[in-house]
């Protein structure tokens, strides 16, 4: 569905411009309904069409909230959960609370990952992008069983 990376410049108030081969696919699929959170794991975001999004609520319903892993994921995915519509330009607004945690400037990158796009900061993804090719040539990772199984 979504894949490469989007060089796309953040304006003043906050917003993303969906790239246009794009947008129609995001009107037909959930009417330009979109929601962005954290990633946990990284200083990026995840902006997930709606119905891509209820599926993760949905996994994150059946989460333990007595366990403080799972509550823990739970409070920060949902917490910085920010349900929006693009407007007619195709642009979405990204919360000051959002843009902070991914250190989001100007210049970012919209980074299409099949049912989700990852925004980043275009300085930390250039970064990212060069430590994980480092790594692969590196080999410094364990495969894991699914990696031992893909090929090219």
């Amino acid at each position: 569905m979504f894949r490469g990376a989007n060089a796309i410049n953040l304006d003043v108030k906050g917003r993303v411009a969906i790239p246009t081969r794009y947008r129609q696919l995001l009107l037909d699929d959930c009417q330009g309904q979109l929601v962005c959170t954290i990633d946990t794991q990284q200083s990026c975001l995840l902006l997930y069409p709606l119905p891509e999004w209820e599926e993760i609520e949905l996994k994150l319903s059946k989460l333990s909230s007595m366990i403080p892993q799972e509550r823990r994921l739970q409070r920060l995915l949902l917490g910085y959960a920010m349900e929006g519509e693009m407007d007619k330009n195709g642009r979405f607004l990204l919360s000051a609370p959002l843009r902070q945690h991914a250190n989001l400037e100007k210049e970012i990158m919209l980074v299409g990952q099949l049912n989700r796009f990852e925004v980043w900061d275009a300085k930390v993804w250039q970064q990212q992008v060069h430590q994980d090719i480092e790594t692969e040539k590196g080999g410094e990772f364990e495969l894991t069983e699914r990696l031992q199984d893909f090929s090219l």
